[in-house]
């Protein structure tokens, strides 16, 4: 049963797609709170006790985080609702630093409304009396565009204690702790040291961080039901997600998927390959390398994809063209890690720098024959001694690298590359190249 009351059916095909893509007819792409909710009704009201019916709906859709971790949304509701040093906070985590993915973005400048709406269904469900947005401060159009939001609900009782932030551009700025540090001014770095947000965040209360896309999903189950959720997708990953398609792909964007589609229907869907791929970064660069093969045989779930080593993670699927030097792909993303680092680990400072600096100097045919021995090395010291992910997330990266593009790298370290295209194809933003 749906929380709210439904003033229509939901806008979508008769297949059940798109979901948060669906669009009432409107000019340009942005949508107003009018043509909003002439399809979707408005949510619960926030209360200062958590709303247990709310909650039973959330964790009977199985709704899964949607920004990396896949952690069970329900899950962290429940231990933010339990918390016992104030009234909650929710706090929209709006920060898409991988720069590859696009899909948040996408969200925050045409359906604010249906992540605003996703805001306060999470904060019924914990309780919380405050909503904090942040987004990244490059984004100006996003930044604009849920001003804009805000401005048209400006009568809404829970969003006058709602604020925007500003977040910094680096990779650990979007990070939970980073967040909560950020919006108690201090710096945008993650913290190893307990506890987390939901014991103590913002302010020392209870505070959830959530992606952009789980909160317009929240937004959709509390509207039509878990049911409804999981009409597709797949038993034990139902939904949809929101995928970023790029590489050798005739029109490449962000596309909904149900969980479970196949990648040759993806592909069907952005109107096939412009020319043939041999590998497929699948989870953005905290996700992992797979081969043409593999990749093409494959779905979009976690089920398919852990086998390979794999996970959908931030939705980022990219087809590396044939013609591109995938160990040179890879030393210029592994180089953008070090850049990514707060400068207060070891591991991150040092680690990553040197896998970096032995990737660029494999890309550049400099490497010796025991290169790969010390970048797997390398990986293993620098593995889960961080105060955040980054140093997992690249040794992941890193790893699938050496394994997918083992006949390259053997190229290289005999001093040849096979290569016929040697423009940048992944996108970095402050591309320095594999130096």
């Amino acid at each position: 049963m749906a929380i709210s009351e439904m003033a229509t059916e939901p806008l979508v095909g008769p297949s059940g797609l798109p979901r948060l893509l669906a669009r009432p007819a409107v000019h340009g792409g942005w949508v107003d709170l009018g043509a909003h909710r002439s399809t979707m009704p408005a949510p619960p009201t926030p209360g200062a006790r958590p709303d247990e019916r709310l909650m039973l709906e959330v964790e009977a859709s199985a709704l899964r985080g949607c920004g990396g971790a896949a952690f069970p949304t329900a899950v962290k509701l429940r231990a933010v609702a339990a918390g016992r040093r104030g009234r909650p906070v929710v706090v929209v985590n709006g920060s898409e630093g991988e720069p590859a993915s696009r899909k948040d973005r996408l969200l925050l400048v045409t359906r604010p409304h249906l992540v605003l709406d996703g805001a306060l269904v999470a904060a019924a469900a914990v309780g919380a009396g405050q909503i904090v947005i942040g987004i990244d401060e490059g984004e100006a159009d996003a930044h604009a565009s849920v001003r804009r939001a805000l401005q048209e609900r400006r009568t809404t009782p829970l969003l006058a204690a709602t604020r925007i932030v500003s977040i910094p551009a680096r990779y650990v700025a979007g990070e939970e702790r980073s967040l909560v540090r950020l919006i108690d001014r201090g710096p945008a770095i993650p913290s190893a040291a307990p506890p987390r947000p939901f014991e103590r965040g913002v302010g020392g209360r209870p505070t959830l961080v959530q992606n952009v896309e789980t909160l317009a999903h929240l937004a959709q189950i509390a509207a039509f039901g878990a049911a409804w959720f999981r009409g597709v997708g797949t038993e034990h990953e139902p939904g949809t997600r929101l995928v970023t398609v790029s590489g050798a792909v005739a029109n490449p964007g962000v596309y909904e998927m149900a969980s479970g589609t196949p990648v040759t229907t993806l592909l069907s869907a952005v109107g096939g390959t412009t020319q043939n791929f041999s590998a497929v970064l699948v989870g953005g660069y905290f996700g992992s390398w797979v081969s043409a093969a593999h990749a093409a045989a494959g779905r979009l779930s976690d089920a398919d994809l852990r086998p390979l080593g794999a996970a959908l993670g931030s939705g980022v699927v990219a087809f590396l063209p044939a013609g591109v030097c995938g160990v040179v792909e890879s030393a210029r993303v592994a180089r953008w890690f070090a850049r990514q680092t707060a400068d207060q680990c070891g591991p991150c400072v040092h680690g990553l720098a040197a896998i970096g600096g032995g990737l660029a100097q494999l890309a550049r045919r400099e490497a010796d024959t025991t290169v790969t021995d010390r970048l797997l090395r390398w990986a293993g010291d620098v593995e889960g001694r961080g105060a955040c992910r980054l140093p997992d997330g690249a040794v992941r990266f890193v790893r699938t690298a050496l394994t997918v593009f083992g006949d390259e790298v053997r190229r290289h370290r005999a001093g040849t590359c096979s290569a016929t295209v040697h423009e940048p194809v992944l996108p970095l933003g402050d591309d320095r190249g594999p130096t």
